[in-house]
């Protein structure tokens, strides 16, 4: 009989770099792969679902929910709050579930220190030329938020060394093979395995 607690992966990329279309194709490959939904003060984009994207709040909820100690880290990004959710993290692992989170750079910092065992994965763009023109064919940001989304950009991108794992997003479904791989290889790690072997005696 083969049990093991659930594995944390989280996965963090500037703006621009793919990590939301990754996570997603991802979760529709694998099984058994639950996804956490940050909350975010932030204003929904168009076509995103309050409670399937984010979950969408009020700064004075999100600073009450901090407050009473209910989320696993929050950070500030490009003006908003974002966090996630201690509860649902913590009930999917401990019945075994992996659980993938998309967050910036300082939640993960906060995740690496209160999950040790945590898998942390980088997605880079092949240049900051293409992050940009990603970030101009969404059509969804004012040119003062693409240039505040680069300087950003700029400062998450050097940190990339504090992460277990890096994809360079050159093609979607290369980039996609390998978050899958990775996933599919840190299942298999023998330390995160509690094995009991059947009485094997009298089958010599």
């Amino acid at each position: 009989m083969i049990r093991r607690r659930g594995t944390l992966f989280v996965v963090s990329a500037p703006s621009g770099a793919g990590k939301t279309t990754l996570c997603r194709e991802v979760r529709q490959r694998l099984t058994d792969l639950a996804y956490s939904v940050s909350v975010t003060t932030r204003p929904p984009r168009p076509g995103e679902m309050d409670g399937v994207d984010f979950r969408f709040v009020g700064v004075p909820e999100f600073r009450a929910m901090r407050d009473r100690g209910e989320l696993a880290e929050w950070a500030t990004v490009h003006g908003n709050f974002y966090g996630t959710r201690a509860r649902s993290l913590e009930d999917a692992l401990a019945v075994g579930r992996d659980v993938l989170l998309d967050i910036d750079t300082q939640g993960a910092a906060q995740l690496r220190d209160r999950y040790p065992d945590a898998v942390l994965i980088f997605i880079l763009a092949p240049s900051v030329k293409d992050l940009e023109q990603r970030l101009r064919e969404r059509r969804s940001d004012a040119e003062v938020e693409i240039e505040r989304r680069l300087v950003r950009a700029r400062e998450e991108i050097v940190l990339w060394r504090r992460y277990d794992y890096l994809i360079v997003n050159r093609d979607v479904k290369e980039a996609l093979v390998e978050l899958e791989s990775i996933i599919m290889a840190e299942r298999c790690r023998v330390k995160r395995i509690d094995l009991t072997l059947p009485d094997l005696e009298g089958l010599n």
